[in-house]
């Protein structure tokens, strides 16, 4: 996989496009299909944009907005259909005080363009803490798109205070399971997957059993040309299994699809685009509404990631996907939103000196837990039979307190510098988990009085 590495101004166009160098690009580009291949810049996040999806020949292509205007006439009614991911209605942190201002700017570009998409994939997320008000507020913008449905499927904010009912009252109608279904279009299956429910203590998502087993018998009777798109939430390839960017049991619901000569898997949650491609499957995650998060392993922990303002607009931007039949790349357009070459770099330095300065040291009393950078500490935490813990998230993110084996009761989502508290009556181990974002565990260990 490339990385975002040695980049100057002279490898940008005036409008602030990629141009590769180096071997983690795409540095030449024989097709005559008029599509500029820019290059690979991955961890380009804008808030407030989505993806352009149409149709070549039967396989799933997505469209650089750019070139739009200039497409023609069979060109533009191939473009059926969008996708926005991880709006997060409801954060008012500092990373983005108005994410519903951007997801209205997501709407606003896909209202612009020169065809309008058949309908709108949301991969997740669409809330921050799954209040009605949020869902209302995300449905009042969304309406607003000149498309004849919106297709959605949950994320793990939108499940975090029910398990997914008031998702499912809202947007289940049709559905089996925790939520998944199918649609078919323009000859070409849509399949929406459910992988934030029900998550186990130091895994990824899940897709669990019963899903699983749905999918087989959902593809069975299909034609091996027919082709498949698969879209959730969380990535459906291990991208950083550290922060829990991946799906535990992904590789069986790929083994359905393998024999398909045409597979795209579209996915939501890490905030920026990835891409891989592995024989006839081409996997893309999407950029959020939102707010960017840092590239896998390029901070302590992932989560909204606050740019200078004078920096801000250099690493919003759009990032468009090209998938040609018979390359072994996707091919990627990236322009900033300022006009000027992506400061991805000094963004990033800028955003974690921030971060250093800006976050408070947790100071704990007895028998306390900081949730601190995805982080339980202490852990181990030893005490005695008849004593109150109490945990405080100092992280700008919601956490979800849960026992690995039902030993106590969950909390409920505590978001930034709220506190969950329980007794602990009886000697034993507690392990814990944060049923959020399940790779963060620890542990209680209580001794008799």
């Amino acid at each position: 996989m490339s990385t975002h590495r040695g980049r100057d101004a002279q490898r940008f166009d005036e409008h602030g496009n990629t141009r590769p160098a180096g071997t983690n690009y795409i540095s030449t580009d024989d097709s005559d299909d008029g599509i500029d291949r820019r290059g690979f810049l991955r961890c380009m996040a804008w808030a407030g944009t989505g993806i352009v999806w149409g149709l070549k020949g039967g396989i799933p292509t997505s469209f650089p907005v750019g070139a739009l205007s200039s497409m023609t006439d069979a060109q533009r009614k191939s473009i059926f259909f969008a996708q926005i991911s991880d709006s997060h209605i409801g954060f008012s942190k500092d990373a983005n005080k108005d994410v519903t201002a951007t997801l209205q700017q997501a709407v606003a570009k896909l209202n612009a363009l020169p065809q309008q998409p058949a309908f709108v994939l949301h991969t997740g997320d669409i809330t921050q803490l799954a209040k009605a008000e949020e869902f209302d507020t995300a449905s009042e913008v969304l309406k607003g798109a000149k498309t004849d449905r919106i297709f959605y499927v949950p994320g793990e904010h939108d499940v975090a205070t029910d398990n997914g009912a008031s998702y499912l009252r809202r947007y289940g109608k049709g559905t089996d399971g925790g939520g998944w279904y199918s649609f078919d279009h323009s000859g070409v299956r849509f399949i929406g997957l459910v992988n934030v429910l029900n998550l186990k203590a130091g895994g990824l998502g899940s897709l669990g059993a019963d899903q699983i087993s749905w999918l087989e018998k959902n593809v069975a009777g299909l034609s091996s040309s027919t082709p498949i798109v698969l879209f959730a939430h969380v990535p459906l390839w291990t991208v950083y299994p550290e922060w829990g960017w991946g799906t535990d049991d992904s590789e069986q619901a790929l083994a359905l699809v393998k024999r398909f000569g045409s597979v795209t898997v579209l996915n939501g949650h890490i905030h920026q685009i990835m891409q891989k491609v592995e024989g006839h499957v081409s996997f893309h995650t999407a950029m959020s509404t939102a707010f960017p998060q840092p590239a896998p392993g390029t901070a302590p922990s992932p989560g909204p990631m606050t740019v200078q303002p004078e920096r801000l607009k250099s690493v919003l931007g759009i990032a468009d996907v090209t998938f040609i039949p018979g390359r072994s790349s996707l091919a990627v357009v990236d322009a900033t939103l300022s006009g000027l070459p992506p400061a991805f770099d000094a963004a990033m330095h800028d955003s974690m000196t921030q971060r250093r300065n800006a976050r408070k040291s947790v100071t704990l009393q007895a028998n306390e837990i900081a949730i601190d950078n995805f982080q339980f500490s202490p852990s181990p935490l030893t005490v005695k039979a008849g004593t109150k813990i109490t945990w405080i998230n100092a992280d700008d993110v919601p956490h979800l307190i849960a026992s690995a084996d039902n030993a106590f009761k969950s909390s409920p989502v505590i978001d930034t510098d709220q506190r969950f508290s329980t007794m602990f009556a009886t000697p034993g181990t507690y392990e814990y988990f944060c049923a959020l974002h399940p790779k963060m565990q620890g542990r209680v260990v209580v001794t008799r009085a």
